[in-house]
């Protein structure tokens, strides 16, 4: 107001949440002011814009079904390095273009008091430059252009520290303590690899119980006429960040650790010499698949997976591959390990070749001129040309790439390392008929686990939906599962993982096996199906 305006004219102005989840604000206020009409506000703002700093999730850590970050290190006494990206934004989500500077601090995540140095006087967080440690909060690191990849190791053990969870703090010194200039991390602990404080969430039992033998009878452990639900939760990440795919054809790791960069370079290079061939005895060469590859593909993690994966699939013929596959899930006890092996070289050689025809040979293509491209893949991998996919699918997918308008062929890869294995898992016999089917409508697309949660909110008991999990891609083992997320008797929401490879199998072998989705209602904790309910 200027002097003089009458205040009866004075109009209430309100502010309400658009976007985000729905339920709380995601944005600040600061320095409001009150512009004269001849000022244009695109002035103002170029002039002195909102700014934002946030933090992605690492790619190097576990995630439990909490959102707590899981930083593993080899054992107790060595912390592990893992790198956080540091963006300071403006107010439509883009790097700004200013050279500051931020410090990160560990805290307590109960309390926010700052975490105690280390029996030998260590600071609790270290920042890695040139190989050579700091104290985080003795060294401040400049944001380039409003980004930063600062190399951390936590210092302080999750054990000796009663078990309380941690967080990292960035903010940016002498500007004040204003919210949108700081940011935090998730929930996260530091724990030992072989330790026993490891809470690395135990494999799930098969949802098949059995598969009835040739002559009609039920085998010991295996039964077809019902499905068992597994009893444990699955821990999931939905778009915590931006954590995916390696240009050489890496996984989506948002809940897997890896090891520091040293480590992974010896481990590649000795998986390269591990692994040899052979002369036979009429002078063709055979690729012979060391025991210590097969040792290190079962307790590496997924990128230390992939990197095996290509090197095998790149020298390997389909018996060796075969093999491979069989040995792992031997001695690694999980036989999903090798449906995932078996599928990597269709899904590097068609995800090559479809970033080869989508692109051009540029190195940026704009997202609806890709939208096209990964449907007419997608709807022939899953062998249903009778479905395409949505608007919503599409947004999902390009969530999953970490896009926007332009796709590189890293955001390419991310996506396909997680959608490949779900149109396989749909171009199955009992998956394929659920897909097909519009009335009812067994799996309403590309749902995540939010959207399933918000969409069965006051249901009754036993109301269920199906959805592939978003953050399972190859060479994860659940990769192109299925989840049952359903309303539980105490009405409770909880999801559970169907082992897609053993039903599909058992059900391509027996032709009197029922349905999916008989099985499925035969449940006890499910007795309907429900609807997808998307904000407008």
């Amino acid at each position: 107001m200027t002097n003089g305006t009458n205040s009866d004219n004075v109009r209430r102005v309100s502010l309400f949440s658009v976007g985000g989840d729905g339920y709380s604000v995601q944005g600040f206020i600061h320095c409001a002011q009150v512009l004269p009409s001849t000022v244009h506000v695109n002035n103002h703002y170029t002039k002195d814009p909102p700014l934002w700093l946030s933090v992605e999730k690492p790619s190097t850590c576990e995630v439990d079904e909490d959102g707590v970050w899981s930083i593993v290190g080899e054992k107790a006494s060595c912390g592990m390095i893992f790198s956080l990206d540091v963006v300071l934004s403006n107010a439509i989500g883009q790097p700004v273009r200013k050279d500051v500077q931020v410090v990160a601090s560990l805290l307590y995540a109960n309390s926010g008091t700052p975490v105690e140095k280390t029996s030998d006087l260590e600071a609790p967080l270290l920042v890695s430059y040139d190989g050579v440690e700091f104290s985080a909060e003795d060294k401040p690191c400049t944001l380039l252009n409003g980004c930063a990849s600062l190399k951390l190791k936590i210092s302080q053990h999750y054990s000796k520290c009663d078990k309380r969870l941690f967080c990292i703090k960035f903010e940016i010194p002498n500007n004040g303590s204003y919210p949108f200039l700081e940011a935090f991390t998730n929930q996260m602990r530091c724990i030992s690899r072989t330790g026993g404080d490891s809470v690395t969430p135990k494999r799930l039992s098969p949802l098949v119980e059995g598969v009835p033998s040739r002559n009609g009878a039920s085998d010991s452990s295996l039964s077809m006429k019902r499905i068992k639900l597994g009893e444990e939760k699955i821990p999931e990440s939905e778009f915590e960040g931006g954590n995916g795919t390696s240009m050489e054809w890496g996984p989506q790791n948002q809940d897997e650790e890896e090891e520091e960069e040293e480590e992974e370079e010896e481990d590649q290079s000795s998986t390269d010499s591990d692994n040899t061939e052979v002369r036979g005895s009429m002078g063709s060469r055979r690729y012979t698949i060391s025991d210590s590859t097969i040792f290190k593909y079962c307790l590496g993690n997924l990128t230390e997976r992939s990197l095996i994966m290509k090197e095998i699939t790149n020298n390997a013929g389909d018996e060796e591959v075969s093999e491979f596959a069989d040995q792992v899930s031997l001695y690694s006890g999980c036989s999903h390990h090798g449906y995932q092996i078996k599928m990597a070289r269709k899904l590097i050689a068609e995800g090559t070749n479809a970033w080869i025809l989508i692109s051009r040979n540029y190195q940026n293509v704009h997202w609806d001129n890709v939208v096209i491209e990964i449907e007419e893949h997608f709807m022939r991998i899953a062998n249903c040309s009778s479905r395409s996919l949505t608007h919503q699918d599409f947004e999902l997918l390009r969530r999953i790439c970490g896009c926007y308008d332009y796709i590189t062929q890293e955001n390419f890869e991310k996506m396909w390392c997680w959608l490949f294995p779900v149109a396989t898992s749909i171009s199955r016999g009992l998956i394929n008929g659920m897909w097909r089917s519009c009335s009812p409508k067994w799996i309403e697309g590309f749902v995540t686990k939010e959207e399933a949660e918000h969409s069965l909110q006051s249901q009754e008991p036993g109301t269920f939906i199906l959805r592939f999990p978003t953050s399972r891609s190859w060479p994860h083992p659940d990769a192109g599962s299925l989840v049952v997320t359903y309303v539980g008797r105490d009405f409770v929401i909880r999801h559970r993982l169907l082992a897609v490879d053993h039903i599909c199998d058992s059900s391509e072998r027996y032709t009197d096996a029922k349905p999916l989705q008989d099985m499925l209602l035969a449940e006890p904790e499910l007795s309907r199906l429900g609807r997808i309910v998307r904000s407008i």
